[in-house]
C-alpha cells in the first residue's frame, strides 16, 4: 500500500468510513495483486496502480450529493488524486473481492474483482452504507492474463450507462466520476488480431454493496460451509436489514433467496420496458441487490428484434439475447439456489421460490407492458394484443423506443374505427416504404384492436398520455450516441459527454433543441463497431 494519503480540507475530509466487508469477515493474508487462489478469505488487500497524469472527464453531481459532495469538492486536486487512484483518504483500505461464476452457461471457478479495488465503505449523512470502488485501477489478484485496466471508450459506456438506468427508473448501480489515467492500454477490439494502443481511463462506481451471485458460488465450490453461513449473515446484516429479526439458519437464507429473486423480478422487468440488453448475464455479473451492475457490450433495441444480442462473443448462440433475458435470470438464480443449498437442505422450498419466479415475472411484466400500453389495468384478455403486438413489431423494422412514444397520438375516436391507423408508426419506421400490402393491414389491424380496447378502457387523452409518457421513455442511451461521445471525447472533446449525461437525466420529457438525441440509428451506424454490436474488450 504505498499510495499517499490525502487529507484534504473540503467535503472530501468529511466523508467517514466504516469498512464492514473487512471487518466482518476473513481475508486473504497476503496482500498485493499477485495472481493467487484463495481459500477461507472473500478479499484481498490491494491498492490501485497509480496513473501517469490523470485528467477529469465527468462527475454525476446526483451521486456526487448521494456521498454529501458539492461541486467545488469535485472539482479539487484531491478530488482527481483519490478518484483516479492515486491517494487514500483517511479511512480508506483498499481491496478486491473473490468470487466464482457461470460465463455462458459454464462454470468457470476463480474470477473475482479482475479490474475493480474498492475504495472503503461509507455512511453518508442519511445513515446509508456506500461502497466506493474503481473500476480499472490496475492488477489484483483476480487479474488473471490481464491487466486491470480499462480504456476510454468502455468507460465512456460505464459511466454514462449507469445514470442513464438510474434516471429511467431502473435498478442500479452508479457512477461518480470518469477520469483519464494519462497512461496507454492495448486492446483488440473485435479480438481479430488488430490490437491498438488506446486511452486508459477510471471510473469511480458506487453502490450499497458489489456483492454478485459469483460470491455464494465460490464459497460453496470451495465447500467452506462456515464462512458461506457467515458471508449470508454479513450480508443480511448490512443490505437486508428487513430480514435481520429472523434467526440465523435455513428460514433465515430462504427469505434471503426470495427476496434476491423479487429484485432480480423487478431489474429485468425494467430492462425488458425500456429495451435494454445487458449482454453478459452470468452470474458474477448478477448482484444480490437485484441492481444492473457491470455495463459491458450492452445496447438498447433499435429496430425490435427479440433475439437481438449486442455481444459479439454471444454472436452464434445469443444467449444473452433480449428476448431471453427472464429466462436466464432464472436460470442464474437456480445456480444461487444451488449454492446456498447447503444451509437450507430443502430442495423442494427453493424449488418453490424458483418456480414462483416465472409467476412473478408475468405479473410484474404484464402490469409494466399495460402501463406502457396506457391501459388503466392489465386485463386477461389484453395477453392477445400484446402477443399480437409482438408478431406485428417484427414484421418490418421499426424503433422500439419511438413506437412506444407516439403510441400515445393514435386516433381512439369511434368514427376512426375504419380508417388507416398506421401514420401512428411512421416516424418510427426505418423504412416507411415496407409498410405496405400484407404487413400494413397487419398493423393496421392491431392498431384498430388497440384503439377499441383504449375506448373501452375510457380514460381521458391527457391522463393516458400522462401515463405512457412516464414510462416510455424518449430519450435513451443508443450505441451510436455514446459512440458519437467517445469520438470526441478520444479528440479531447468531452462536451459530448457533458451533454449527454444531462440530456439522460430527464428521459421521460421532450428536450426542445435536443432532438438529436432521441433520433432512430442512422444508417451509417447499423454496422459500425461500436454502434452495432461489442465485444468484452475493455
Amino acid at each position: 500500500m504505498s499510495l499517499p494519503s490525502i487529507q484534504p480540507a473540503n467535503g472530501l475530509g468529511d466523508l467517514k468510513f466504516d469498512n464492514s466487508f473487512l471487518r466482518e469477515l476473513p481475508g486473504d493474508p497476503e496482500e498485493g495483486p499477485a495472481r493467487r487462489q484463495l481459500t477461507e478469505a472473500c478479499y484481498s488487500r490491494v491498492a490501485p496502480t497509480a496513473t501517469a497524469a490523470p485528467k477529469l472527464v465527468a462527475v454525476a453531481k446526483e451521486t456526487a450529493e448521494l456521498l454529501g459532495l458539492s461541486p467545488a469538492d469535485c472539482a479539487s486536486t484531491e478530488f482527481l488524486q483519490v478518484f483516479s487512484g492515486n491517494g487514500l483518504l483517511t479511512g480508506m483500505q483498499p481491496f478486491s473481492t473473490c468470487y466464482g461464476g457461470h460465463q455462458f452457461g459454464n462454470w468457470a471457478g476463480q474470477l473475482g474483482d479482475g479490474r475493480a479495488i474498492n475504495l472503503g465503505e461509507i455512511v453518508n449523512t442519511e445513515g446509508q452504507r456506500l461502497v466506493l470502488q474503481l473500476k480499472g485501477a490496475g492488477e489484483t489478484p483476480y487479474s488473471r492474463t490481464a491487466d486491470g485496466l480499462a480504456v476510454l471508450r468502455s468507460s465512456v459506456r460505464e459511466f454514462l450507462c449507469s445514470e442513464a438506468m438510474f434516471h429511467l427508473g431502473v435498478p442500479t448501480t452508479r457512477a461518480l466520476s470518469l477520469s483519464l489515467t494519462g497512461d496507454e492500454v492495448m486492446r483488440d477490439v473485435l479480438y481479430n488480431g488488430n490490437a491498438a494502443m488506446e486511452p486508459g481511463a477510471v471510473v469511480c462506481r458506487v453502490s450499497p454493496s458489489f456483492t454478485r451471485f459469483g460470491h455464494y458460488q465460490m464459497l460453496a465450490a470451495r465447500g467452506e460451509t462456515e464462512l458461506l453461513e457467515q458471508f449470508l449473515n454479513y450480508n443480511v446484516t448490512t443490505d437486508f436489514p428487513q430480514l435481520a429479526g429472523i434467526a440465523p439458519g435455513p428460514e433465515r437464507a430462504l427469505a434471503w433467496f426470495a427476496e434476491v429473486a423479487a429484485r432480480t423480478t423487478t431489474m429485468v422487468a425494467h430492462w425488458m420496458r425500456v429495451g435494454f440488453v445487458h449482454g453478459v448475464m452470468n452470474t458474477d455479473n448478477m448482484s444480490v441487490l437485484g441492481e444492473t451492475i457491470d455495463f459491458g457490450p450492452y445496447g438498447w433495441l433499435e429496430d425490435y428484434d427479440p433475439d437481438w444480442t449486442p455481444n459479439t462473443t454471444d454472436a452464434q448462440g445469443k444467449r444473452y439475447r433480449f428476448a431471453h433475458q427472464p429466462a436466464v435470470a432464472q436460470w442464474n438464480l437456480l445456480q444461487l439456489a444451488n449454492a446456498i443449498f447447503p444451509l437450507v437442505n430443502d430442495a423442494a422450498a427453493l424449488e418453490k421460490i424458483l418456480a414462483s419466479f416465472e409467476t412473478n415475472y408475468v405479473e410484474t411484466w404484464n402490469a409494466m407492458l399495460g402501463q406502457k400500453l396506457g391501459l388503466q389495468s392489465f386485463e386477461a384478455r389484453d395477453g392477445e394484443l400484446t402477443d399480437a403486438l409482438n408478431s406485428v413489431m417484427q414484421l418490418t423494422e421499426i424503433d422500439m423506443t419511438l413506437f412506444y412514444r407516439n403510441l400515445v397520438d393514435i386516433d381512439v375516436r369511434e368514427e376512426s374505427a375504419s380508417a388507416d391507423l398506421t401514420g401512428v408508426l411512421t416516424s418510427a419506421l426505418y423504412d416507411p416504404a415496407t409498410l405496405t400490402g400484407d404487413v400494413q393491414v397487419a398493423w393496421n389491424g392491431w392498431l384498430q384492436n388497440y384503439a377499441a380496447r383504449l375506448r373501452d378502457d375510457q380514460q381521458t387523452l391527457d391522463a393516458r398520455r400522462a401515463a405512457m409518457n412516464a414510462v416510455n421513455p424518449l430519450y435513451v442511451l443508443r450505441n451510436y450516441l455514446s459512440q458519437l461521445a467517445i469520438d470526441a471525447a478520444e479528440q479531447g472533446d468531452f462536451s459530448r459527454i457533458e451533454t449527454q449525461l444531462d440530456v439522460l437525466r430527464d428521459p421521460y420529457t421532450e428536450q426542445p433543441g435536443r432532438e438529436e438525441y432521441a433520433g432512430k440509428r442512422p444508417e451509417w451506424a447499423r454496422t459500425r463497431v461500436g454502434c452495432s454490436m461489442l465485444s468484452c474488450s475493455s
